[in-house]
């Protein structure tokens, strides 16, 4: 299968068929302090999600780390993840979690076992949360009725990926002066975001497109007709469509570049340098349309195709910022999870543990001394 890079006037490709357009799953009975699509929150929910990640950034690692000490997170991964992968590692183990991560490749997955006696075997080793990321859509609504858990999704095929909305957003209000200010429905209000790239088969600018026009942002979907279709824009209010990309920037405070999935796409031929000409975030076309507009980008970045190395490592871009945050938000999932989920007598007790064992320690060294 070829693969999409810089040079070449155009590439087909041709993995397996797209899926259709996900509906929205309309209601959810999963355990408290699941997030499977950013529609499960309300805007108080988002405060308090912004408000504990900032809260869990400034506490000390000691401290952090008792929160969740030897609580159970199971990390299930169908499709290969860097940011996202590791940074929610980091945070349950920021807590004080154990995790263990299964994959597709080193596990019974690769012998055809389902998600659901997957699940199933997870939450009968001690799984108390799970953290999936899989190709399909719908699965993490699966997830969560099968075990009963709570089950944060880190990406579900082309559905929605709502970690991700969520430290985009942290970014977004840093970067706008807004961080702080209580979540409301007018928080963004005179705010345009210019979502620009592969919009039908992003997860992200779908969770993108259903939480910023909730807090008052007018979101611009921008991407060819192949990549775009006109029915996107009724994924939402506030949401709308242009197809010419200087036309989009002139109106827009931030811009979020997407990559073309290659993955997801099913037989598509694609002129490369025509793509390029048309929807690139280049130095040039940001100085003359959007000189001072944040740029973002949820990675991984095709550099030298939809966005310049120029432009993804200059001073309008915040994609370092946005990998940071994503730490900070994931410990509040993970905290906001566990401590949802009933954890019993003993899973506190056991969350003190460190502090009353360091307590006895310095007790039978004194003792110890004074003999």
């Amino acid at each position: 299968m070829p693969t999409l890079r810089e040079s070449g006037k155009s590439a087909a490709v041709r993995p397996a068929a797209a899926e259709p357009l996900p509906a929205p799953v309309k209601e959810n009975r999963v355990a408290a302090g699941s997030v499977l699509q950013v529609g499960d929150l309300s805007l108080e929910e988002v405060g308090a999600i912004l408000a504990l990640a900032d809260e869990l950034e400034a506490e000390d690692a000691a401290k952090r780390a008792e929160r969740l000490y030897k609580r159970r997170v199971s990390l299930l991964f169908y499709e290969s993840s860097t940011r996202t992968r590791t940074s929610f590692e980091l945070a349950a183990k920021a807590l004080g979690a154990d995790t263990s991560l299964v994959s597709a490749q080193s596990s019974s997955i690769e012998k055809g076992e389902s998600l659901k006696d997957t699940g199933i075997t997870l939450k009968a080793l001690g799984a108390e949360c799970i953290i999936l990321r899989s190709p399909y859509s719908g699965s993490a609504q699966l997830l969560a009725d099968v075990t009963g858990l709570p089950v944060l999704n880190a990406g579900d095929g082309m559905h929605e990926h709502p970690s991700q909305a969520l430290l985009d957003l942290r970014t977004i209000l840093q970067k706008l002066g807004k961080a702080g200010k209580p979540v409301s429905a007018t928080l963004l209000e005179g705010v345009t975001v210019t979502i620009c790239g592969d919009i039908f088969h992003s997860r992200v600018a779908r969770s993108n497109a259903q939480l910023l026009p909730r807090l008052g942002a007018h979101v611009i979907l921008c991407g060819p007709t192949q990549l775009l279709p006109e029915l996107a824009a009724s994924m939402g209010p506030g949401l709308s469509i242009e197809r010419d990309f200087d036309k989009a920037l002139e109106q827009s405070q931030v811009v979020m570049m997407l990559r073309i999935q290659a993955e997801r796409l099913a037989g598509l031929s694609l002129d490369l340098e025509e793509y390029k000409s048309r929807y690139q975030a280049n130095a040039e076309r940001m100085a003359a349309h959007a000189p001072k507009a944040v740029i973002m980008h949820p990675g991984p970045m095709i550099r030298g195709l939809e966005i310049t190395s120029e432009v993804a490592d200059g001073p309008q871009a915040v994609i370092a910022e946005q990998v940071h945050n994503g730490l900070a938000i994931r410990m509040a999932l993970v905290d906001r999870a566990l401590s949802r989920h009933a954890a019993g007598g003993a899973a506190k007790t056991v969350a003190k543990a460190p502090a009353k064992a360091a307590a006895q320690g310095a007790a039978k060294s004194k003792k110890g001394r004074a003999e």
